[in-house]
């Protein structure tokens, strides 16, 4: 009696295989599927049995020892990707599109007398430890990665605070002075728009905050015209720096003449733009919070400034 198989196929389409026997290995089935289908020999998903379950089998296992027997229905489709292999397909997307965009800015760079003529303009991903903003301002100055360096900062911002009581009032701060000093020296406490005001006079750098809930960028240090500056991006909770990747080989670059380089912020518009059309931010009216203090679990930014003022706990973290 001949081995035959019957192959069903996602879109409905039916076929039956009588060229085989039970020695015959995985590869060759996957081959003949291949001839039907089209569909890309390792990308082939095989279910079969009652219920269906998929085959899990190497090429050079045989139809006998993956327990496909002569006369089972065997339902193909494309195997689905990975999460890793979405991501990367994803990137490669966002990479030539960002590549295109490049391009086509580098050209008007050129015409503008832009010092930079072909570049992107990068995420680097920092750690969410509720340092984020001061890991990512130290990746703009130094260009490294230094998780160590909220402490210094850290300092720097309450020293500030501290000296200039007048500019730094309760109304300010939201919190006596003397609060906020001791405050900011938390490691679980974050940084804002207060912080990153002080750093950008500390480095007399023009910080500018991309926000990506509105695809708006916020300048710090613009009134006192720096001539550098730097970009941050900022998700609702979480502060990312960014850099420019050059297409030509020469190293990246973290801090950018406001005057010589001003296309490199029309790339920070359209980035925030593209991230805002893709979501790819928090909605600080849904995001999760956890009290430090008494470990009350909190819905969004009202709800944690509303158990601040019940209670007078003002350290909280991401959840």
């Amino acid at each position: 009696m001949g081995f035959s198989l019957k192959i069903k196929t996602k879109n409905g389409g039916q076929h039956i295989i009588s060229d085989l026997n039970e020695l015959s290995k995985i590869k060759e089935i996957k081959d003949k599927i291949h001839e039907i289908t089209q569909i890309p020999h390792d990308t082939i998903e095989i279910r079969f049995g009652f219920p269906p379950k998929v085959l899990v089998a190497s090429d050079d296992s045989t139809l006998q020892t993956s327990g496909i027997k002569s006369g089972e229905t065997i339902i193909v489709d494309v195997k689905p990707l990975t999460q890793d292999e979405k991501d990367a397909i994803e990137k490669a997307k966002r990479l030539a599109e960002d590549e295109i965009l490049a391009r086509q800015l580098a050209e008007a760079g050129e015409a503008s007398g832009s010092s930079i003529t072909n570049g992107i303009l990068l995420k680097q991903v920092v750690a969410a430890d509720n340092s984020c903003l001061f890991t990512s301002i130290g990746f703009l100055v130094s260009g490294k990665v230094d998780t160590t360096v909220g402490t210094y900062l850290r300092q720097i911002i309450a020293q500030a605070v501290h000296n200039e009581k007048e500019t730094y009032s309760d109304a300010i701060l939201g919190r006596n002075n003397a609060d906020y000093v001791a405050w900011i020296m938390q490691e679980s406490s974050w940084g804002g728009a207060i912080e990153v005001s002080i750093l950008s006079a500390h480095y007399g750098i023009e910080f500018d905050v991309v926000d990506i809930s509105n695809a708006m960028i916020n300048r710090f240090g613009e009134d006192k015209k720096y001539p550098m500056r730097g970009f941050l991006l900022y998700d609702g909770i979480h502060y990312d720096p960014l850099y420019l990747e050059s297409l030509s080989g020469e190293p990246q670059k973290t801090l950018f003449s406001v005057d010589d380089e001003p296309y490199v912020y029309e790339l920070a518009k359209n980035l925030a733009k593209e991230a805002q059309s893709s979501r790819q931010y928090t909605d600080v009216d849904k995001f999760t919070l956890r009290c430090i203090q008494c470990d009350r679990k909190l819905k969004g930014q009202q709800q944690a400034t509303e158990h601040a003022k019940e209670t007078g706990h003002t350290d909280f973290g991401e959840f």
